[in-house]
């Protein structure tokens, strides 16, 4: 018998459920959420635009983050200029978008790696940092990780 019947079912890309979630979103009237979605589908429709084809998960992930970023030095520059509610808002977006990404790495995580990193490279000075910055990014890699953290973490470690 023919497995007509069967229907595979195959997992959704990361782009795809963001897709699913920003419909679900309309349908439930949710306007915060609705905003940011869009927000992030509109990026991401620019960054297929100027790939010229469809956009992996890792580049998809990379582009969550990149937003993620930019809301979080938005929020500094708001708090710093005494616009709270400006401020909330961009952590509201952080949080509809931290969904989409992996979990982030803790601070003893990110000590853990540099140390690691710190052995492999046998770095001794500042002069390492480069070297030690990128072998503790690779083995954070599957995370969200802030690179100011890690930056900061590689300074303390190496001064």
């Amino acid at each position: 018998m023919p497995s007509a019947f069967l229907v595979l079912e195959k997992e959704m890309s990361l782009q795809e459920q963001i897709i699913a979630d920003l419909t679900t979103a309309m349908k439930a009237k949710d306007a915060d959420k609705l905003g940011t979605l869009r927000m992030v589908k509109a990026n991401l429709m620019n960054r297929k635009i100027d790939k010229g084809s469809e956009l992996t998960d890792d580049e998809v992930m990379k582009a969550l983050q990149s937003l993620v970023k930019q809301r979080r030095d938005s929020i500094e520059q708001y708090q710093a200029a005494g616009r709270s509610e400006l401020a909330a808002k961009e952590a509201a977006e952080i949080a509809v978008i931290d969904v989409y990404l992996p979990q982030a790495a803790t601070p003893e995580e990110i000590a853990a790696a540099v140390e690691a990193a710190v052995a492999e490279t046998g770095a001794s000075s500042m002069q390492d940092m480069g070297a030690v910055m990128k072998a503790a990014m690779v083995n954070l890699s599957g995370k969200t990780v802030d690179g100011r953290l890690v930056s900061e973490t590689v300074k303390a470690r190496l001064s």
